[in-house]
């Protein structure tokens, strides 16, 4: 059995990580390099940073962040924000990322997923989704939130398997930043209906969390970010925590 992952997530802002609740109030939380060089030293599996409002601002990620962190973690990392074509992607491995996430361009340009995959290998591509519960439905969001779509959750994600994404980021809006738990049940019927590893995103806010949402769910990776940055949860004492519960992982 491969070993769950933990993977702190640096929302960027301007250069600087920031963090809110339910995708909004979003406060400054620290320097993305510094923080990304402390969790490669406290053990974390992964590193991924989005840029928030590269999309929504139409402006490209941020090339000399991903050089910066590069040089100073040697754990793998993806870089998501503002990515809508082959150049864009192509800009930010060369510069050191190990995978690309897409999100809006993916939903707007489906075809870019099968070109992403194409071009680099589906290892390299992540597809995030920010999922909404709407009238009994979950629905797609985009632009970091801002904006709900007709698009069934699951649906799109099948969708995002077939044409080559490699992994899937999935986020609750309604339980992001709330420290109340993973949204396990949509969590499970996702992992369920794929077969590429899945992601967990929004919710945590203890330890048991993460415990709960690997038993319940057999996600390959769980994702946290306000609960890492602020020192509420130590890498170390996490996957301790977890190993001594029965979850396979990287000590």
């Amino acid at each position: 059995m491969l070993a769950k992952r933990i993977i702190p997530c640096l929302d960027v802002k301007e250069g600087r990580t920031v963090k809110g609740v339910n995708f909004v109030e979003l406060r400054d939380a620290g320097d993305p390099v510094e923080l990304a060089w402390q969790y490669s030293q406290q053990g974390a599996d992964e590193l991924v940073f989005l840029d928030i409002t590269a999309t929504h601002e139409r402006r490209k990620t941020m090339v000399e962040l991903v050089k910066a962190v590069a040089r100073n973690v040697n754990i793998p990392f993806t870089i998501g924000g503002g990515i809508n074509e082959i150049s864009d992607a192509d800009v930010l491995l060369n510069s050191g990322a190990d995978k690309i996430s897409i999100n809006s361009a993916a939903v707007r340009n489906p075809n870019l997923i099968n070109e992403l995959a194409a071009a680099f290998g589906k290892q390299f591509v992540v597809v995030a989704v920010d999922t909404k519960h709407v009238d009994g439905k979950n629905l797609v969001h985009l632009n970091g939130g801002r904006i709900a779509t007709e698009l069934e959750t699951e649906h799109w994600i099948k969708e995002a398997e077939e044409r080559g994404a490699g992994e899937i980021l999935l986020t609750s809006m309604d339980h992001d930043g709330t420290k109340a738990g993973f949204d396990n049940p949509l969590l499970k019927k996702i992992n369920d209906a794929i077969s590429i590893p899945l992601i967990a995103s929004g919710g945590a806010g203890n330890s048991q969390h993460f415990t709960d949402v690997f038993r319940e769910t057999n996600v390959d990776a769980a994702l946290a970010a306000s609960v890492f940055h602020y020192g509420e949860i130590l890498i170390p004492d996490l996957k301790a925590e977890l190993k001594a519960n029965g979850i396979q992982v990287r000590i």
